[in-house]
């Protein structure tokens, strides 16, 4: 997995001994709660290792789930993915739709000084220059936070839609 460097934050892989923090930031309902069609809370140190393998499975080189740390001391302070996102339908396990889809989520300690966007940037810079020609992010409808990250990202706010997860979403859209 390609590290990713900006003013503020480093983006890298997941390892091992951050599960601590993952256990942190992903046992609490305040972050959740966005996460999914289904969201569901950690419980343990083994639910964060199994998340951090589960993101370590989705790295092709181009696209994957990076930790997202401060770059001048390292402190740990989310998670951003680029990766495949799945179409809704009948058959389970749903199926990739053939895009790609951008998403973050932060510890509550991050939250509103400007890191996502960062982060973002970051890797939809690196999406793009890796060949992608759209990528997209859905929210949930009330999910106005992540919303105003895709505004300030200049992302192109589509309506909602139900054709990912199985769910209606926000959708926005980046174009190269």
């Amino acid at each position: 997995m390609r590290e990713l460097t900006s003013g503020r934050v480093h983006l890298r892989e997941w390892r091992d001994d951050d599960a601590p923090f993952v256990l942190d930031m992903c046992s609490r309902w305040e972050v959740q709660r966005w996460v999914g069609a289904a969201p569901r809370v950690l419980s343990g140190l083994d639910d964060a290792r199994a998340t951090i393998a589960r993101w370590r499975g989705h790295d092709d080189g181009l696209r994957g789930v990076w930790s997202i740390r401060r770059r001048d001391d390292g402190a740990p302070l989310g998670t951003l993915l680029l990766i495949g996102i799945l179409a809704s339908g009948s058959e389970l396990p749903l199926q990739p739709s053939g895009e790609t889809e951008i998403g973050w989520y932060l510890h509550p300690d991050a939250w509103g000084h400007g890191y996502a966007t960062e982060a973002a940037r970051l890797v939809l810079d690196h999406g793009f220059a890796g060949g992608l020609d759209t990528i997209i992010a859905v929210t949930y409808p009330e999910n106005v936070a992540s919303q105003s990250v895709c505004t300030r990202l200049g992302m192109r706010h589509e309506g909602l839609t139900d054709r990912y997860y199985n769910m209606t979403c926000e959708l926005f859209t980046a174009a190269a």
